[in-house]
């Protein structure tokens, strides 16, 4: 029997194939596209998600294959400048085209160990106490112990379920896709210029060899947006918007997007659960999507895998829901705020202005960008050290780096008193005496995720938060 089966091949569904595999979780990735998708629905990595990827040793691929970048403008297209004092290592963007990120990660997960089976539809599903049951659109059935749907926002596996979907539908639409421009760059941008003065869901980017990224607002909201436009829609709204086509032509692709934020009521029925897409849609303002999914995943996969292995603490699987839920609620309110800010009535122009005004402060302008790239979120693991419930940020030890030491996925006691111990656990701790003069306090147990489950010193408080997130000592 498969321990888990992924239905969805994205940057969700992969990355949480390696979180599994981490642990030695047999794992087997469905995805119903028989070949990778060129695509770009995601541009690239936000802070969050870079030091995901450092965690667990995969920045350097990434970095080799994008760019940094250090530019403001991501909440609402506010062009504020880059924040210089974020509490992070890792304190840029990283441009990298959704495909490139795809192939990486499957490359990883392929590394360690899962399987990935492409032009596998899944079609049906039922599980008991034991198991559940996967049906495949070519007849075949597979069984697993749990299975995770990270099929996107039309989610088989949320319908198949019967999980709740609410939210709002999109009541505004916008046209995206990639192609070439027949007018001189200097025109281009003079026009650009011009229409975003007060249409900032218009632009232009540059992708090399006369190609450009183009955004442009729909006529009106299709009926079914899974039906792609054709150029001549492309066209017609340019000459709307901006009164020429640019002589586009030759398109690679092309989709539209919607504004409608929905999020599944429940992220776990039983042995199933949902994560990305499957489990919230919002637009794509901020660039928060591909991100949030793979924090989905870096938070789920650990849990799970402790589930399957036959340690996890009671209510350890779903505190899954507990913590991402709110997580993506709060990123489905600003991306309804942002989309508001972003349309050319006069009230939310207003607001906008005031918005802008109020970033000036650096204080404003840094809490509107943490909130963007996720380093601003916290769970709630109840009343304690400030550190509580957060992510640490990577710090410099006397031998090396924090997050050098995360690669393997497991809990981490970072002891700076030399007195701690994490006997019994030492299958799923690792326990490190270095110290850091980033750290002002004496130790901190990490969750393989990274976020502090506990600070202090005594090593009596030490044992009473152990088995909350890593079970029963070892006999």
């Amino acid at each position: 029997m498969i321990d888990v089966i992924v239905a969805g091949g994205g940057p969700t569904g992969l990355m949480l194939a390696s979180e599994l595999r981490l642990h030695g979780v047999r794992v087997c990735v469905l995805e119903k596209q028989a070949q990778p998708t060129g695509v770009v629905r995601a541009l690239g990595l936000h802070v969050r998600s870079i030091e995901v990827m450092d965690q667990r040793g995969l920045l350097e691929r990434f970095l080799e294959h994008g760019r940094q970048y250090r530019v403001g403008g991501f909440f609402a297209a506010i062009d504020k400048p880059w924040p210089d004092d974020m509490d992070t290592g890792h304190s840029y963007t990283l441009g990298i085209p959704q495909p490139l990120t795809d192939r990486l990660l499957a490359e990883r997960a392929t590394e360690l160990g899962a399987e990935i089976r492409r032009g596998g539809e899944l079609v049906g599903l039922s599980q008991d106490e034991d198991g559940v049951t996967a049906e495949l659109a070519d007849g075949t059935r597979l069984r697993s112990r749990y299975l995770v749907g990270c099929d996107g926002g039309r989610s088989t596996v949320r319908r198949l379920l019967g999980v709740g979907f609410p939210g709002e539908p999109s009541r505004i639409e916008t046209l995206i896709g990639e192609m070439a421009v027949d007018v001189p760059q200097d025109e281009l941008t003079a026009v650009m210029a011009e229409v975003r003065k007060t249409q900032r869901r218009f632009g232009f980017m540059p992708l090399g060899d006369g190609m450009y990224r183009v955004v442009v607002p729909a006529e009106g909201v299709a009926e079914d947006r899974s039906v792609p436009p054709a150029l001549e829609e492309f066209k017609q709204q340019l000459r709307t918007i901006a009164g020429t086509d640019f002589g586009v032509h030759s398109p690679r692709w092309l989709s539209r997007f919607g504004d409608a934020t929905r999020q599944a009521e429940r992220y776990r029925v039983g042995r199933v659960l949902l994560a990305g897409d499957a489990a919230h849609i919002h637009p794509p303002t901020g660039g928060q999507g591909l991100n949030l999914g793979v924090q989905d995943a870096f938070n789920l996969g650990w849990k799970l895998a402790a589930e399957v292995n036959g340690w996890a603490p009671e209510g350890l699987l779903d505190s899954y829901h507990t913590e991402r839920h709110p997580v993506a609620a709060d990123v489905l309110d600003n991306t309804r705020a942002q989309m508001q800010l972003m349309s050319t009535e006069p009230g939310p122009q207003a607001v906008r202005r005031l918005l802008s005004e109020l970033m000036d402060f650096d204080e404003v302008n840094r809490y509107l960008i943490e909130k963007i790239t996720a380093i601003g979120v916290r769970y709630d693991f109840g009343g304690g050290h400030e550190l509580l419930g957060r992510r640490l940020r990577d710090v410099q030890l006397k031998q090396g780096r924090l997050y050098e030491l995360m690669h393997g996925g497991r809990g981490l006691l970072l002891d700076q008193t030399g007195r701690l111990s994490v006997e019994g656990w030492a299958d799923r701790v690792d326990h490190v005496v270095d110290v850091s003069e980033e750290l002002e306090v004496p130790a901190v147990l990490l969750r393989p995720d990274g976020h502090v489950a506990w600070a202090g010193e005594e090593q009596r408080d030490l044992l009473a938060r152990l088995p909350q997130w890593f079970g029963a000592a070892a006999g």
